[in-house]
């Protein structure tokens, strides 16, 4: 079961609030665990896209706000989507801090998994990259053939993978846009190299996703934390008035990049979804959760340190995703970086 709990108003912080020193220990560890990945990367061909990252999602904000995936029309390439290892020996990833659009969700044991959305701009890596799931199918059926980056599937998935409308890139089939780097053990040291895939980014006109952004809607509450429990692990995202942006915690600690750098999103979306048992299994016999992100339901949108009651609707697998109020009135993010978790509805 799937537990959420929210705070307003500065209740119920403790677990957001960090001691300094445990913040510091994070951003060392990302630090030496930057240098290690560096260097192992340069040698392959590639480097991280650590250092040069600006604060918070280092994108622009300069274009209008409009629904995404309604720009001018012209032809835009695919989204680059990459299945990133959310185990405590894959932290800190590499790259996350680059995506548009990150969506968590919970797979076998109660863990948690990612998956980054890359349009606007591809960093020179990405990881550790991890294994793909049957439900990132239907969830990247909004997206015109997107380019889905994994390492492995269950024997049985990899047929429907094959079927899907998209482009399943493997390093069994393309080695030279993968890397194994760094000090940590396999599996956790994969990383992928965009540039192997995309020549450049497509731009934010591929991100059909449904998403709107600009002005907040009218209403909503105060809120300073946010916090959803998977089974074995958690998120929590504290809201950080100086950067204007959304502090993550994974599991209790902060959550940086490999250059050190807190991940920040502008907003937070917590859609409440079916979560219901796959037909498939790991190699312990744990069943694979099937997230089901067509139908409709409730939401909360976390956006300028206040939080909005909606609801959602994806009538097909093929249409992004609609955020309203009560009142039918289209709800809009703020620019920058999104954050969807996926929770199971009550």
């Amino acid at each position: 079961m799937t537990d959420t709990s929210r705070s307003g108003r500065g209740a119920r912080t403790g677990r957001a609030r960090r001691r300094p020193t445990a913040a510091t220990a994070a951003t060392a560890v990302a630090a030496a665990a930057a240098a290690a990945l560096a260097v192992s990367l340069s040698a392959a061909g590639c480097t991280s896209s650590g250092g040069s990252s600006p604060p918070d999602d280092g994108r622009s904000a300069s274009h209008s706000p409009s629904p995404t995936g309604t720009g001018t029309g012209a032809a835009v390439g695919p989204v680059l989507a990459v299945k990133i290892d959310n185990a405590p020996e894959a932290r800190p990833q590499t790259g996350l801090d680059s995506a548009d659009v990150v969506y968590a969700e919970q797979v076998e044991g109660g863990l948690s998994r990612l998956m980054a959305v890359y349009a606007s701009r591809l960093p020179k890596a990405v990881g550790p990259v991890r294994s793909a799931r049957e439900s990132d199918l239907e969830l990247l059926r909004q997206f015109e053939r997107p380019v889905l980056a994994f390492s492995g599937a269950q024997g049985k998935l990899l047929p429907l993978i094959d079927r899907a409308p998209l482009d399943a890139v493997t390093p069994e089939k393309k080695s030279d846009a993968y890397v194994r780097g760094g000090e940590r053990p396999a599996p956790h040291n994969l990383y992928l190299r965009p540039s192997r895939l995309l020549p450049a980014a497509p731009g934010k006109d591929a991100l059909t996703t449904g998403f709107r952004f600009g002005p907040a809607p009218s209403g909503g509450r105060a809120e300073t934390s946010r916090t959803v429990r998977y089974p074995a692990a958690g998120f929590t995202f504290t809201w950080s008035a100086s950067r204007g942006r959304w502090l993550v915690s994974t599991d209790g600690r902060p959550t940086v990049a490999t250059d050190g750098q807190r991940l920040a999103p502008a907003t937070v979306v917590v859609q409440y979804v079916r979560v219901r048992a796959s037909g498939f299994h790991d190699f312990l016999g744990n069943n694979t959760p099937y997230t089901q992100t067509v139908g409709s339901g409730k939401a909360e949108v976390l956006r300028g340190g206040r939080a909005y009651d909606v609801n959602w609707k994806r009538a097909k697998a093929e249409d992004g995703t609609e955020f309203s109020t009560a009142d039918g009135e289209p709800v809009a993010f703020a620019e920058g970086q999104v954050w969807v978790v996926f929770a199971k509805a009550p």
